[in-house]
């Protein structure tokens, strides 16, 4: 018996990385997927992996999932990726928003255009899956929402500075993650009246991806400084389906939080070797 038999999941940023792996893991237990991004097929996109490759995946290994292109930079595409969920599956059980757009340009180079893009992916769009999400998970009385954060919150504290080009242009991504952090344990106290729970999860190290590997967070997908994206998969799973009083309004990391539950015996990072954000103390 898998953890989710019976459960209607949407993942966003499916294509590849830690959106792929985490709707494998969650096929896996037994969870419908909806696998949502925008590439739908191999070259759509620069980088390696698409929606039709992550399904394949999942039904290869006898899991069910089907694949939804969406432009999350626009409200009415979000919207209607949960109207297409629940007619595809039923209702939505977990939501896990994952999709990510990066530009690491510093703030005096930054086009005022793709700020707000970013802003528009990173942070509006799980606003307004989340918002839409609870037409569907209010009623029912359970339901679980997973935002997916980044390390980048932890800001560079206050100066003096030395020069370090390496950290330069992560201003606008850190921002955004904080608020994210932020926004999840906000919406947790407002729903947890109606048994939803509402977590935030970050990597413990850089997980290698074809993003990483393009910013160069990471020398290759095989570079040891990093962690697995399986850990991130496990600690999503971890969160969908612990009790609600276990988790909501957590804002913890891969590491920290498969330890803490006993799913790992070691682990290293954020949150275990290194501090995390102040959110993920409170």
């Amino acid at each position: 018996m898998g953890k989710l038999d019976g459960k209607v999941v949407v993942v966003t940023g499916a294509s590849r990385g830690i959106g792929a792996e985490i709707s494998i893991r969650f096929a896996s237990e037994g969870g419908s997927i909806v696998c949502a991004a925008r590439t739908l097929r191999e070259g759509d996109h620069p980088l390696e992996g698409s929606l039709e490759k992550t399904v394949a995946d999942i039904r290869e290994a006898g899991g069910e999932a089907t694949a939804v292109a969406v432009n999350l930079a626009r409200p009415e595409e979000c919207e209607s990726l949960l109207v297409e969920a629940q007619d595809i599956y039923g209702p939505v059980d977990v939501l896990v928003n994952n999709a990510a757009l990066t530009y690491f340009i510093p703030v005096k180079d930054f086009a005022v255009s793709r700020w707000i893009r970013s802003w528009e992916v990173n942070f509006h769009a799980p606003f307004i899956l989340s918002k839409t999400v609870l037409g569907q998970m209010i009623p029912r009385g359970s339901g679980s929402i997973i935002n997916i954060s980044s390390g980048a919150a932890v800001g560079p504290g206050r100066g003096p500075y030395e020069d370090n080009p390496g950290l330069a242009g992560g201003t606008c991504y850190g921002a955004e993650k904080a608020a994210l952090e932020r926004f999840t344990q906000g919406l947790a106290s407002e729903v947890y009246q109606f048994g939803i729970s509402v977590t935030c999860l970050s990597p413990s190290l850089v997980v290698p991806t074809p993003g990483t590997v393009y910013h160069n967070l990471v020398t290759g997908m095989d570079d040891p400084k990093g962690e697995p994206p399986s850990m991130m998969a496990d600690a999503a799973l971890l969160l969908a389906t612990e009790p609600l009083d276990f988790v909501t309004g957590r804002v913890t990391y891969s590491q920290q939080i498969l330890k803490e539950f006993g799913w790992i015996t070691e682990g290293q990072g954020r949150g275990v070797t290194l501090p995390g954000t102040g959110f993920s103390e409170i």
